[in-house]
């Protein structure tokens, strides 16, 4: 055991966490020059396009260290998103200790901060590293400064690296070796072990990611889950190499998988104990603590047959994502879905996309909302996360909101631009200091539902992508809010509804009447899209009709002969309007969501 060392790599976005994983591997000789490709641990299509990590990927290394020793060491590479720092905290609870990347350039940054606080919590060493010191803008000794005086770190544990040219890799793999601590635990003791992921396979059920805390499990073995009591027999337990490679036991300390032919997905769960059937530890592990959801959406299948594949493809991710929730809702206007709850846009368009690539289901998602808090005038509360289910105005004595307390670490020369970029979303007790020398650090209390859409894009914009952002939830609080129902040819679409806040309702409306306005395709009839709180039209935009030329094959003589198929023109798209109903496009729905073009 005291040859073993488990890590996480944690960083903000961009700092390098998944190119320094690559040279760790590459240093190791897991993989060969002709089978290596950047971001290797990455292993879903969307990951590689969008540049990011949305999983936290385990990797067994062998590393023979200077003294001789070989060494396993279990790397975890994390996520940096906001979105996904509920994967980062799941990784830290498998580990001992932390590597914290900074970029030699950008300095320590929001998500820096918060995913060194989240190592805190979990008791871990952390061992800070300074990365892309080759890029021409680096800082790397005014970084280390900044590491000694905002963190609080020794000076002497700092590490100088560039993954990208693969220099320095070597000490930081001896520094893991020498600070970190190997870990703790008895083979000979009960089994205990965690789980911290799982994904699924269509052939061999479900495959458990495990840190074993305490005793040893062999394929045979008989286990028991804690969490719900459920029985199974170990067919295969093994390392994450690039991978899978079989062992004949895994021990206290080790990072690897289990799979035990668990075919019912709702059996395993992140944060549940393992143990033996006929010897089980006297108690659980402590888990993981609840995720608080805190964007709302609807999702409908296009085609209504979808509906049960929609269902276990769910069961199949939220194995994978514990983050995701969802039950059971359905539209007038759509049919049978799911309400599903996310930790943010960016994980709801992550779950979007995976659903109709890995399980190919074709989605509509309903505009997203936050959950509000609403007080009747009887004295009863309720909590309304879909605006179908928004009591009416008349019996309401008030509303509260969520709001987020938002750090936002900036170049003092964007003060203005964020300043005004808050105010703009009903900002209040703002406040802000001075860190270090040229960055400000500001703090500033704002609604959730105004930072759901698209602050972070423009946060991005107005510092010129120098701005980082992190929030908590704080409270809830007293607001003017209304439904805002959108009216195509006078029917309520009520996938479209929304609920807003009354200064931001007439240009909700407006936009959303814009955005359908260009994807309705036309009818042979005018067609009138409508914006309305309560009975009250606040915004309006017309789609006009197609028009056949009816008078062509009539020339010459009387202008009344003209008149007369014009008339009758006039009362056919009179009586079409009447009874024609309007099929909006699923691209309609999408442009809605989507904040300015």
């Amino acid at each position: 055991m005291k040859n073993i060392r488990n890590f996480s790599v944690i960083a903000h976005i961009d700092h390098g966490k998944s190119t320094l994983s690559d040279r760790m591997i590459q240093f190791c000789d897991l993989v060969t020059d002709r089978e290596f490709k950047d971001q290797l641990l990455d292993n879903m299509d969307i990951e590689r396009e969008r540049g990011i990590t949305i999983k936290s990927q385990t990797i067994c290394l062998p590393y023979r260290a200077k003294d001789g020793v070989t060494y396993h060491l279990n790397l975890v590479d994390t996520p940096g998103h906001v979105d996904f720092s509920y994967e980062v905290s799941r990784a830290l609870a498998s580990c001992e200790g932390a590597v914290l990347l900074i970029d030699a350039a950008q300095g320590i940054e929001a998500q820096t901060l918060a995913n060194l606080y989240l190592a805190m919590d979990n008791d871990l060493e952390v061992i800070p590293v300074i990365n892309k010191i080759d890029l021409p803008a680096a800082e790397p000794d005014k970084v280390s400064l900044e590491i000694e005086e905002d963190l609080g770190m020794s000076g002497e544990t700092i590490q100088r690296c560039s993954a990208k040219t693969g220099e320095g890799v070597e000490e930081i793999l001896e520094a893991i070796v020498h600070f970190l601590p190997p870990p703790e635990g008895d083979p000979d003791l009960p089994l205990e072990a965690l789980i911290f992921d799982a994904n699924y396979d269509p052939y061999r059920g479900t495959v458990i990611s495990v840190r074993i805390i305490n005793g040893t499990i062999k394929p045979g073995d008989q286990i028991l889950f804690m969490h719900n009591n459920s029985e199974y027999r170990v067919e295969e337990v093994g390392l994450f190499r690039l991978k899978k490679e079989k062992e004949k036991k895994l021990s206290a300390g080790q990072v690897g998988y289990i799979i035990a032919g668990v075919k019912t997905v709702s059996d395993t769960k992140p944060g549940d104990t393992i143990t033996h059937v006929d010897a089980p530890c006297p108690a659980p592990l402590e888990g993981f603590k609840e995720i608080q959801q805190v964007v709302f959406s609807s999702l409908y299948p296009i085609a209504s047959d979808d509906y049960e594949d929609l269902a276990s493809a769910l069961e199949k991710l939220k194995l994978n994502d514990a983050a995701l929730i969802f039950q059971k809702d359905s539209s007038a206007a759509l049919g049978f879905g799911f309400r599903c709850g996310f930790l943010g846009l960016l994980h709801l368009e992550v779950v979007q996309e995976r659903l109709e690539r890995e399980f190919d289901i074709s989605l509509i998602l309903t505009v997203p909302s936050v959950k509000y808090v609403v007080y009747l005038q009887d004295g009863k509360e309720l909590e309304v996360d879909n605006p179908s289910y928004f009591p009416d105005p008349g019996s309401i004595e008030h509303i509260e909101e969520p709001f987020i307390k938002a750090t936002i670490l900036i170049p003092e020369r964007y003060m203005g631009a964020v300043m005004s970029l808050c105010m703009d979303r009903r900002g209040e007790n703002t406040n802000y200091h001075y860190p270090m020398p040229g960055r400000i650090e500001f703090t500033c209390e704002l609604p959730l539902a105004e930072v759901i859409y698209d602050f972070y894009d423009k946060l991005k914009s107005v510092t010129q992508g120098y701005g980082s952002f992190d929030y908590e939830l704080i409270d809830y609080r007293t607001s003017d809010l209304v439904k805002l129902d959108i009216l195509v040819n006078g029917e309520q679409v009520d996938a479209l509804s929304q609920l807003t806040h009354r200064q931001r309702a007439r240009e909700r409306g407006l936009k959303a009447c814009e955005s359908l306005k260009e994807e309705i395709p036309r009818q042979m009839f005018k067609i009138a899209i409508q914006a309305a709180i309560g009975g009250n039209i606040i915004a309006r935009s017309n789609i006009s009709a197609l028009r056949k030329d009816v008078t062509a094959k009539c020339y010459g003589g009387d202008i009344s002969r003209k008149r007369k198929l014009l008339e009758k023109q006039k009362a056919g798209k009179k009586r079409m309007k009447t009874v024609g109903n309007v099929d909006i496009p699923q691209r309609a729905f999408l442009s809605v969501l989507k904040s300015d073009q």
